[in-house]
């Protein structure tokens, strides 16, 4: 089997494209055929971005008037297959938007789905996703079966975002037609978490605090040294659930996935769902008083010390460099 068309749902913010969409563009570039971009609204500055990492066409449905992108895209996505446009393969990103494009597209083209995956790969006639499963400890090869367009949807930093592909970007308009009652929903208001620095799942330092830390104050300590080295902190399951930091911080199978060049885990014991979304940095450093910790086991240096005092000296002998 052969691809000849991959499809790509393509999300921006604003002129900005976003890190999941260049992401899953460089991977369908890799798989042979031509590679498109869909988008929700107008493409666009992005649409350069776009292009660069492999979409030769972009579909874009146009204003969609504060509606929600879920039945408007997925019409548009059904309007184009049926006028002859048909992919192989749809690839989405594993977020809201992705997956309740997917979902409703799922339905109008009567197509099975698989979701939460880290891998595709094209065997002669086979495609084949990777899906890891009990908390990262096992990976499931799914093989689909059935009319195309195969649907599946991937997890953030599943792949490496890869530009230079010199694609030629030609924007196509793909209207959503008459939405019916599922185009009455609209959008009224859009709350956004205001941060500091790089984003948590982009940035190349990430200070992930836990448990151990003992109260929410203690928290202080993680966003000093994670400023200091011009990263990100980010939280276990645990301290979240407890209303310590918000939910945006959070590391792990249910929260963020991050892969940074150095992760520092300050007093984290390693639950398996924590360490599935941290597992993939270059460089981990573990500092937990339990020598038995779980964290130990992926960590490239681990430190056995309380995290209270480990912490203030780190801070201190970087904030003496200046």
């Amino acid at each position: 089997m052969t691809l000849n068309n991959i499809w790509v749902f393509a999300q921006a913010d604003g002129d900005t494209a976003s890190t999941a969409t260049l992401e899953l563009l460089s991977k369908a570039n890799t798989l042979g055929g031509s590679v498109t971009a869909f988008v929700a609204g107008s493409a666009g500055g992005a649409a350069a971005a776009f292009a660069d990492h492999g979409a030769a066409k972009i579909y874009e449905t146009g204003d969609l008037a504060g509606s929600l992108p879920g039945p408007a895209v997925s019409s548009a996505m059904q309007a184009v297959i049926s006028g002859g446009d048909a992919p192989d393969v749809i690839m989405f990103p594993q977020n809201y938007e992705g997956r309740d494009v997917m979902a409703r597209l799922s339905v109008k083209l009567d197509r099975t789905v698989l979701t939460n995956s880290t891998d595709i790969t094209v065997d002669g006639d086979s495609v084949r996703v990777q899906t890891p499963i009990f908390g990262g400890s096992k990976l499931v090869n799914s093989t689909f079966t059935g009319e195309r367009p195969f649907l599946a949807a991937f997890r953030p930093k599943s792949f490496e975002a890869a530009g230079g592909a010199g694609a030629a970007g030609e924007v196509v308009s793909a209207a959503a037609g008459e939405l019916g009652a599922t185009g009455g929903a609209t959008v009224t208001a859009v709350h956004v978490e205001e941060t500091s620095g790089p984003k948590l799942d982009e940035a190349a330092v990430v200070v992930g605090g836990g448990r151990g830390l003992g109260d929410a104050e203690k928290y202080d300590m993680i966003e000093t040294l994670a400023k200091l080295l011009k990263g990100a902190p980010g939280a276990s399951r645990a301290i979240v659930d407890a209303g310590w930091v918000p939910y945006s911080y959070q590391v792990g199978q249910t929260g963020k996935v991050v892969k940074p060049t150095v992760y520092i885990a300050a007093g984290i014991s390693g639950a398996t769902q924590h360490m599935v979304g941290m597992k993939g940095s270059k460089n981990i450093i573990a500092i937990n008083k339990d020598k038995e910790a779980p964290i130990f086991g992926v960590a490239d240096l681990g430190i056995v010390g309380d995290v209270h005092k480990v912490l203030p000296q780190l801070i201190a002998a970087l904030e003496a460099r200046g």
